[in-house]
């Protein structure tokens, strides 16, 4: 009778160290990998596991903001993965900030060789964690030699337990149309530059700079100092500014000349479903936003 007690009480710790055993095993698989930076964290492409560098680069538009509601400062930034061949797919991931460290997220596909513009929180009360990215793309027919022309926003909510991307509707009230938006529907306040290189430029005074498009082809702009127009040329998407003409009063800190350049190096414009106007520069240097 002993020998069974025995024998059944160690049948019995031998399941129980089996199962703990077990249930550690899988509780340790549903952990995901950390990272102390998120440039080092892996995210998730086309199902597959992968870490920054070879194939799939930072590319920036960054937006710091609290994806969870713990507190902490998460990241959301693009990324470019070139699988090879020609195309130069742009993801959006997040990084979320944990005790202990990054957890890198499942990337959104936002396409192949789009041009991007900025990355924010979304602005409708009605929305949560939700982050809007604005980008650039082509229409369905047109060839992928052809300049993103046509704006677009992807409004999106990250799972925080799959780490996986929501699509949200934007359901805004009084929400723009792009189709029907032009140059000369309104006078254009400037916002901010955003530059490649990760450089931003944007008004010291709120406010102060501003254009205004005629029917006639003639512009008119107001600084922080001076006032000036010109005349503009327009072909399809295509944008020229020409003619530039400007009073000289002298202003100490002004960023007139800054602005004048922006416009000068303009090629291209598109309106965005925000009711914003981009400006395109040239060489696609970088992006230039009123609203």
């Amino acid at each position: 009778m002993k020998k069974i007690l025995i024998v059944g009480s160690a049948i019995i710790i031998f399941i129980i160290g089996g199962f703990l055993i077990l249930n550690n095993y899988i509780y340790q698989e549903k952990q995901a990998t950390t990272a102390v930076d998120y440039k080092n964290a892996e995210y998730t492409i086309d199902g597959n596991q992968i870490i920054l560098g070879g194939e799939s680069r930072y590319f920036g538009n960054e937006l710091i903001t609290d994806l969870n509601n713990d507190g902490r400062d998460d990241m959301v930034f693009l990324i470019t993965h070139q699988p090879g061949g020609s195309g130069t797919f742009f993801y959006v991931v997040a990084a979320l900030n944990t005790d202990a460290g990054y957890i890198g997220s499942e990337g959104y596909l936002l396409g192949d060789r789009v041009s991007p513009q900025t990355t924010e929180v979304s602005q409708n009360p009605q929305h949560q964690n939700v982050v809007v990215v604005n980008y650039a793309d082509r229409a369905p027919e047109e060839p992928m030699t052809a300049q993103p022309s046509i704006g677009k926003s992807a409004y999106l909510k990250l799972d925080t337990e799959s780490m996986q991307w929501g699509v949200v509707l934007p359901n805004f009230e009084g929400e723009a149309d792009p189709q029907r938006m032009s140059l000369g529907m309104k006078k254009w306040m400037w916002q901010h530059a955003l530059f490649n290189d990760e450089r931003e430029l944007t008004p010291i005074k709120p406010g102060a700079f501003a254009i205004s498009f005629s029917k006639d082809g003639s512009f008119s702009v107001s600084t922080d100092c001076n006032s000036a127009g010109g005349t503009y040329t327009t072909s399809g998407n295509l944008l020229t500014f020409v003619n530039m003409y400007s009073t000289e009063m002298y202003c100490e800190g002004s960023q007139e000349t800054e602005f004048f350049q922006l416009l000068e190096n303009t090629s291209a414009y598109h309106f965005t479903n925000r009711g914003e106007l981009i400006l395109d520069l040239k060489n696609n240097s970088g992006t230039v936003t009123f609203k």
